[in-house]
């Protein structure tokens, strides 16, 4: 697959969205995921410049074909935030009727956030596989930062939104974060990305923008608890 698999890492206020303050304040992660061999490409996160992101995969050759959405943020999926009206993917589906992918507890806030009908959603389970061309793309249910947080684990790499970060994870006192459930999914359900696959997370948090997991683990603070308990009190709210 090497020659035909298509992945690019993309910065907001850096890459795209480059006049955009909060773009350039926020740090997103946008990931592009493609076949070369079809020309086909999902989006992970679009939001802030739809257009300049559609305009980056067709510059490569490629067509949008899809969306992953990590979760419901404004600043992952477009909608109104700290009094900013953020683009995302209601915008998209004005210039590509494409299929936005996401975790099935998360659809309700998606469409809430983002005013998208439910007829452009297509909701899943953990373990679902999402086929571009012919990179199979595996979604792994991650929830505490959100309900249904998910990660896309492809070709050696993990995409984790804001599950995990190289350096810390994503909040679990916001509304619908759970400390517990961000345990489980660091412990128990992203266990079997082996130390090998490459963590790719959803802002530029750190100085580096991937790491392997298996520096992630012995470096990130969040996998220094021995226990659940002894986790909840370093990070529980």
């Amino acid at each position: 697959m090497s020659d035909r698999f298509y992945f690019r890492q993309l910065l907001s206020g850096r890459d795209f969205a480059t006049d955009d303050p909060i773009a350039q304040q926020m740090v997103n992660f946008v990931y592009a995921i493609g076949d070369r061999q079809t020309g086909e490409a999902v989006l992970v996160d679009p939001a802030y410049d739809v257009n300049g992101l559609i305009d980056a995969l067709e510059a490569d050759g490629m067509t949008c074909t899809g969306v992953l959405a990590t979760h419901y943020h404004p600043d992952h999926v477009g909608g109104s935030m700290m009094g900013f009206e953020l683009e995302g993917v209601a915008a998209l589906l004005d210039r590509v009727d494409v299929p936005i992918h996401v975790q099935g507890d998360e659809a309700e806030y998606v469409k809430k956030v983002t005013g998208v009908e439910e007829a452009s959603l297509v909701s899943h389970e953990s373990g679902d596989i999402v086929t571009v061309g012919a990179v199979e793309i595996e979604l792994i249910h991650t929830p505490g930062h959100t309900p249904g947080s998910q990660c896309f684990l492809v070709d050696g790499r993990l995409v984790a939104g804001d599950t995990l970060f190289l350096d810390g994870c994503g909040r679990t006192d916001l509304p619908g974060s759970d400390p517990e459930q961000m345990y489980e999914s660091l412990t128990t359900r992203l266990a079997r990305v082996d130390d090998d696959t490459v963590l790719y997370p959803g802002h530029q948090y750190s100085v580096e923008s991937s790491a392997t997991m298996g520096i992630t683990r012995q470096r990130n603070v969040v996998y220094r608890a021995k226990s659940k308990e002894q986790w909840l009190m370093m990070f529980g709210h």
